[in-house]
């Protein structure tokens, strides 16, 4: 899909949103409304919800993270998050068809990373307002992080040693699904994960 698909489906994404009730898009943890948008968080860096577009780090944004932004505020519902269990991605409805996609782009990528996130993980936490997952997480050390409003992410990562290589795996809040399609979900975790990666490279 070329960039002018994604720039008409956000701007249709964003004129149903704003022909629509906001209320609830406003009563959102982290959203802040004002007269004809919203701000809050994504993916670690400042985002506005217009009718002129979505502004990522103040940079208009009209890719996948536009859609999935777009997606999230036209389709607000009142739910409250319910973050634990954890689940896995191909735990939720519809997500076969992703799972070696979301397994390849949010948890392998990380791999070769490992190291350097756990050498920089207080500083990415600060980064990201992230906070440990407690004692009693799995790997060596775990990050939860809140890529969007309402959606969370626990990443376990594993530090390599002599008998096991490196391992990260990425956990959603129990019920991220009823804030957007699976698909997009896995589009989430793709983006976090390269936002953590990004984030290293401006240390």
């Amino acid at each position: 899909m070329n960039e002018s698909a994604y720039a008409g489906l956000i701007r249709g994404h964003l004129g149903a949103l704003f022909q629509g009730d906001t209320g609830v898009l406003a009563s959102y943890p982290g959203v802040a409304a004002s007269q004809d948008a919203f701000d809050m968080t994504a993916f670690g860096q400042p985002c506005r919800i217009s009718p002129a577009g979505i502004f990522l780090g103040g940079q208009a944004e009209w890719g996948p993270r536009g859609i999935i932004v777009a997606l999230l505020a036209r389709h607000a519902v009142p739910d409250m998050v319910v973050e634990m269990p954890w689940r896995a991605f191909r735990e939720f409805p519809d997500s076969a068809p992703y799972v070696g996609a979301f397994r390849a782009h949010t948890e392998r990528i990380l791999v070769p990373h490992v190291p350097a996130l756990h050498q920089q993980q207080a500083a990415i936490a600060e980064a990201f307002q992230a906070c440990p997952a407690g004692d009693d997480s799995p790997g060596d050390w775990s990050l939860i992080v809140a890529p969007l409003p309402k959606i969370m992410l626990c990443y376990h990562f594993y530090l390599p040693d002599e008998d096991f290589p490196a391992n990260v795996t990425c956990l959603f809040s129990n019920n991220a699904h009823r804030f957007l399609p699976t698909d997009a979900l896995a589009d989430v975790g793709e983006y976090m994960s390269r936002a953590l990666m990004s984030h290293l490279s401006l240390i």
